[in-house]
């Protein structure tokens, strides 16, 4: 239920109790009034028992009728009637009273009883004993109480009607108060509520109450502003954030390049000799024209190659914007490989992998590629003396980790070991923060693990290290795997 509709409830229902007390106390005072009514008629009927008792002792019975007649002709019929009765216990006029109202007559008091007629109307009937009769006497009064009861059924429709009215009318004006003080503003408050909690904080809310409402509405206002002040701010950090991050992992990617420079360049050696002695024969004028051709053929085949290795070079070193898509690991896992492998051989490390065929996932080329090439560069660089550097990739399910109590998923692993000179078990747990590195100074910059698992984590992954002084380490990189196969076959 609306707050407007509650608080309007709430004052209707505190005007009604009070409308009603209201009435209430009204109602008692003409029952306390009516009361007191009949009880001057019962004083006023005393005293004028009292006079009748007086006139009949003094003047005699005959003046005490004439009195009493006289006083019946000016009230009239219809308002009355007062006559004298016989209290004879064989009279035939003698009304029917109860011993108790007997012992009252007798008493000296007045006995009164209401009594409807055949029409409906009620009156009141009073009866008195004239004590200075010579024998048993009364005097009878009748009164109709039709004008009283006419008028206590009016006061009390006027004090019902009244309070239905002010009811009605504070009703009336205590909704549209609500509405408009209360009802209408918290309308317009939800609505901004509702817009800044879906993000738009844009609009300011306009109430023109000075009231509480009205401060709280220039709070939110204020609040809203702030927000979207600090929206901003964080916006523009973020954005400063990454592109420092982007720099980051560029930098580090020349890094790597620099470190792939000198196996590139003995790649190329073999080919420019290659070059170089097909061109000498051809400038000596003695081949044929068929060898001609085919030293022609030798060096075209031996640029192309330069030109592959070049450009294998200049792609991994160039800058690009991110782009997931769906692609095959084990192809990506190949071409990195083609990337380090004359580092590789410089170094004397021998390679082995393990194929898998299709292995697919949504991931940014690029930067997996960095991943992978800054995780082989560190396994080579770790056997100095050379060694066997295994890779193999499969799919595997697993708790990320620190969520050993969720669901499984399904992972594609890279498995990349070494068996160079193993990391200290109290190292391992400082392998990805920035610019920690336990290589020599000026063989590393200790961000490419770092810029690895930034990356890996983007994507949704985790890397994980095993290793063992002397013996070499492992690292897995763990990708979610894609769930559209036909469409990776495609």
């Amino acid at each position: 239920m609306k707050l407007a509709v509650k608080l309007t409830i709430a004052l209707v229902l505190g005007i009604v109790v009070v409308m009603t007390i209201y009435a209430w106390i009204q109602i008692s005072n003409e029952v306390v009034l009516s009361e007191a009514d009949a009880h001057r008629a019962r004083r006023n009927g005393l005293a004028w028992l009292g006079a009748i008792e007086s006139v009949w002792s003094r003047e005699g019975e005959a003046r005490a009728r004439e009195l009493i007649e006289l006083s019946a002709r000016r009230v009239g019929a219809r308002e009355g009637a007062v006559r004298i009765i016989s209290l004879a216990p064989d009279a035939p006029d003698r009304p029917q009273l109860s011993g108790e109202e007997v012992r009252t007559l007798e008493a000296g008091g007045i006995v009164r009883r209401v009594i409807r007629d055949a029409d409906g109307q009620d009156w009141i009937h009073a009866w008195a004993d004239i004590r200075t009769a010579a024998h048993p006497t009364g005097l009878a009064v009748t009164e109709p109480l039709g004008h009283e009861q006419t008028f206590v059924r009016m006061s009390h429709l006027a004090i019902i009607g009244a309070t239905i009215a002010v009811i009605v009318i504070c009703s009336l004006l205590v909704s549209a108060l609500q509405l408009r003080l209360v009802g209408r503003p918290l309308v317009l408050l939800r609505d901004k509520a509702r817009r800044a909690g879906a993000g738009d904080f844009s609009g300011p809310l306009r109430l023109t109450q000075d009231d509480e409402m009205g401060e709280l509405a220039g709070e939110i206002n204020a609040m809203c502003d702030r927000i979207a002040d600090a929206n901003r701010r964080v916006a523009d950090e973020t954005a400063a954030h990454l592109a420092a991050l982007e720099q980051l992992r560029h930098t580090e990617r020349l890094a790597t390049v620099g470190q792939l420079a000198a196996g590139v360049a003995h790649e190329l050696g073999t080919p420019l000799n290659v070059i170089t002695a097909r061109a000498e024969l051809l400038v000596a004028s003695t081949a044929t024209a068929a060898d001609a051709a085919a030293n022609g053929r030798t060096i075209l085949e031996q640029a192309d190659r330069m030109t592959a290795i070049i450009q294998q070079l200049l792609d991994f070193s160039r800058r690009r914007g991110p782009k997931l898509g769906l692609a095959n690991v084990e192809q990506l896992v190949a071409r990195t490989l083609e990337l380090v492998s004359p580092t590789a051989q410089r170094a004397k490390v021998r390679i082995e992998r393990v194929a898998t065929g299709q292995a697919f996932a949504r991931f940014d080329e690029s930067q997996i590629q960095q991943v992978l090439a800054n995780v082989f560069m560190n396994a080579i660089q770790a056997m100095p003396g050379g060694g066997r550097l295994s890779i193999a990739v499969g799919a595997r399910r697993a708790h990320r980790p620190g969520e050993s109590s969720g669901a499984e998923g399904d992972y594609l692993c890279v498995t990349v070991e070494d068996e160079g000179r193993g990391i200290a078990r109290e190292d391992l747990a400082r392998v990805f923060e920035p610019f920690y590195t336990t290589k020599p100074i000026g063989e590393g910059t200790g961000l490419g693990l770092a810029v690895a698992h930034g990356i890996v984590a983007e994507h949704g992954g985790w890397i994980e290290v095993e290793s063992e002084v002397g013996k070499g380490s492992r690292f897995t990189i763990f990708l979610p795997r894609s769930a559209e196969p036909a469409e990776a076959a495609s």
